[in-house]
């Protein structure tokens, strides 16, 4: 395993812990989601957990070409979500909290989930970086499943506000013009 491999899963790990911690503060006002909150901090742990076992048990090589194609598609979800942050600012949190402001500017001129699409596009491409597919399929078909529920949750509570309907009801969730 390399050590490249190693220190990018490391770093997922912790951004995911600096955005926990961010967020902390707002729990107390989240929604209840007590089995789907702890599925995805366990989804997340096998993010940076899962690939290695992978690599270290399968004795994976990394495969140039489609390494390359996770680091770009990586590079694609960093930049995503460093605008997405960026926008979001104070009104970002790991839970379904009701914000303090509807953001509709930055990637929200165009998805309603672009930080979603973001965890889409890592847990896909990360594991690539050093071939581990199982680990890729695996934990994107356990995301799709736990997402389906989260968004389903989130629209439900934000859907309450008429300035998130006005907003976002003739915006795609993932995908302009598609979903």
């Amino acid at each position: 395993m390399t050590a490249a491999f190693a220190g990018a899963l490391a770093c997922v790990g912790l951004m995911r812990l600096g955005e926990l911690a961010w967020s902390r503060a707002r729990f107390a006002q989240a929604l209840p989601e007590p089995a789907l909150f702890p599925a995805m901090a366990t989804l997340h742990l096998g993010l940076v957990t899962l690939p290695i076992a992978e690599v270290l048990v399968l004795d994976r090589e990394p495969h140039l070409w489609r390494g390359a194609v996770a680091a770009a598609v990586l590079a694609i979800a960093l930049a995503l979500r460093v605008w997405t942050l960026g926008t979001l600012k104070r009104a970002f949190n790991v839970r379904v909290v009701t914000p303090p402001t509807i953001v509709t500017t930055g990637p929200y001129r165009y998805i309603r989930h672009p930080n979603y699409l973001v965890v889409i596009l890592e847990i896909a491409s990360l594991p690539m970086l050093h071939d581990a597919y199982f680990s890729a399929l695996l934990l994107s078909l356990a995301n799709l499943a736990v997402l389906t529920v989260r968004i389903r949750n989130e629209e439900a509570m934000l859907g309450q506000l008429p300035v998130w309907r006005d907003a976002f009801s003739n915006r795609a969730r993932l995908l302009p013009g598609v979903w």
